[in-house]
């Protein structure tokens, strides 16, 4: 099969709605399935979150997975069975590796604000590790405009995965920026905040993706209020 270029609109996207909670999945979740649209790669799960002020999900477990989220406003408090009591930021990555088993609550830290954010899951390359917590911090790095390595398996990445096959790039690009998507089997291209062209003909505005299929590396022409852009390229 040749390279394939895939656009999946925001509107599209399987929505959860409830009182405290707006969520929309890129692939099937929860109560949402579809067997078509499980996955891209080793990216199973690509959730956008707005959380009511005060609110969150109480203490549920998770075994085997490497979750990663990414707040773009607000901030989200974390605690988990291993003792990590963390609240997470714009700019502050965090890696959950639930392992061979960990339970976590996740809250809206403020009372009056909402917090927007990104949960993203990949399954590790080894079972029953012992569960795992990292967070960094990488503000600096993204000012520059440049496309960070936030998560991966090597060692040049910001947060370690326990999976090789897969890694998380960010940016926050300035006007007419052109980010180069990285050379990947399968590449998920979103954008978290503002518009990007992806060749003249697909045009991408916040909550749009697009799903690369060996379609090597790609020139994401950023538009003209800048972009937040979150690619996944993996196995």
């Amino acid at each position: 099969m040749g390279a394939t270029v895939d656009i999946r609109r925001a509107a599209d996207r399987f929505h959860t709605r409830i009182d405290w909670l707006d969520s929309w999945h890129s692939f099937s979740f929860s109560g949402h399935y579809d067997p078509k649209n499980v996955n891209h790669g080793l990216l199973l799960v690509h959730n956008d979150d707005l959380v009511s002020a005060g609110r969150g999900f109480p203490n549920h477990s998770h075994r085997d997975m490497e979750i990663v989220t990414w707040v773009l406003e607000g901030e989200l408090r974390h605690q988990d069975s291993t003792g990590n009591d963390a609240a997470i930021y714009p700019g502050l990555a965090q890696r959950m590796s639930a392992g061979s088993g960990i339970t976590h609550s996740e809250f809206n830290a403020s009372a009056h604000e909402p917090v927007h954010f990104l949960q993203m899951w990949v399954p590790p390359d080894v079972q029953g590790i012992a569960p795992g917590y990292q967070e960094v911090d990488v503000k600096a790095e993204l000012a520059t405009g440049a496309l960070v390595k936030v998560a991966g398996g090597g060692d040049d990445a910001a947060l370690h995965l326990h999976q090789a096959g897969a890694e998380l790039w960010i940016a926050h690009a300035p006007a007419g920026a052109l980010v180069t998507i990285p050379d990947a089997a399968h590449a998920h291209v979103f954008i978290a905040r503002g518009t990007a062209a992806l060749d003249p003909d697909a045009n991408l505005e916040t909550g749009d993706a697009a799903r690369l299929t060996e379609a090597g590396p790609r020139p994401l022409t950023v538009g003209p209020d800048g972009a937040e852009v979150v690619i996944w390229a993996t196995a």
